[in-house]
């Protein structure tokens, strides 16, 4: 008689677990309606990139990539605080997107054929180009002025590799984890100049800190389509990203976000870009 009524409250305990999984008791979904539903979205950023994407002091989330992604899950039926921004550096974003970490990635991520085998995207929203940070005393005025110097770029870029290939095959390539070590590398001379693109270096030439520190080469290496990073073959969520860019820009919030973010930094920025349209 014991073991039956013992066997009897775990059945009902079991069906209490099932019926609490069926009714969605995972507050940590990123698959809900969103609208105070309790569900979550996972939203891929970088924490260290000024205007772009920085988590501030007070662990509040700053940058362009934060507003248009903030754009972005509120049309998929998400409000603010139910927005998860995961730090995801550039070495990591196809991964994140394969293991299911972020359901989005907005992380300054330029689309490329190469990484389309990996994820699909959504966009682009934003057209940047590289370039380079240098001193303001530098005399570096072209890329090829970089053989035989040091050039920093991050672990997962393709920025340093690429002035290497096409312009100063004799440059020094050092990669770091982040640009904030590549910025303390430049500002105490361990590298000569740092390359990414102009909108990410924009923002750190802008901080107090730096200000009058560092300048822009001013040269347009390459075109950088960054677009949202969707975990490959969701279809739905890119055509639904794409939805919520489209109207972005149309309603001019996109224009205003580029004000609040790269304004500060005199940053001239290309218009706002057609969806599915990759500038080469």
């Amino acid at each position: 008689m014991k073991l039956r009524k013992v066997s009897a409250a775990a059945a009902a305990a079991l069906v209490l677990s099932i019926t609490a999984t069926a009714c969605g008791g995972d507050g940590d979904s990123d698959s809900g309606s969103g609208s105070g539903g309790g569900d979550k979205i996972k939203i891929g950023i970088k924490y260290d990139q000024p205007g772009l994407g920085l988590k501030e002091p007070d662990g509040t989330f700053s940058g362009f990539d934060v507003d248009v992604a903030t754009y972005v899950a509120k049309e998929l039926g998400y409000d603010a605080d139910q927005i998860d921004f995961v730090e995801t550096k550039s070495a990591d974003r196809e991964n994140a997107l394969a293991r299911g970490d972020v359901k989005l990635i907005a992380a300054t991520y330029s689309i490329t054929d190469e990484r389309k085998q990996k994820v699909d995207f959504a966009g682009p929203y934003l057209l940047a180009h590289q370039d380079l940070l240098v001193k303001t005393d530098s005399d570096i005025t072209e890329a090829t002025d970089l053989n035989g110097k040091n050039l920093c770029s991050v672990v997962g870029s393709t920025s340093a590799q690429n002035v290497h290939d096409d312009f100063a095959p004799k440059a020094n390539l050092k990669e770091n984890s982040t640009y904030s070590e590549c910025i303390s590398s430049l500002q105490n001379g361990t590298v000569d100049a740092l390359t990414t693109d102009d909108s990410i270096l924009a923002g750190y030439a802008a901080q107090a800190q730096y200000k009058g520190k560092f300048k822009l080469a001013g040269l347009k290496l390459s075109n950088e389509n960054y677009g949202i990073g969707v975990k490959k073959g969701d279809t739905e969520t890119v055509n639904k990203v794409n939805a919520a860019l489209e109207k972005m820009v149309s309603s001019k919030a996109w224009d205003k976000a580029v004000a609040d973010n790269f304004g500060p930094a005199n940053y001239k920025n290309e218009p706002a870009p057609k969806i599915g349209v990759i500038v080469k």
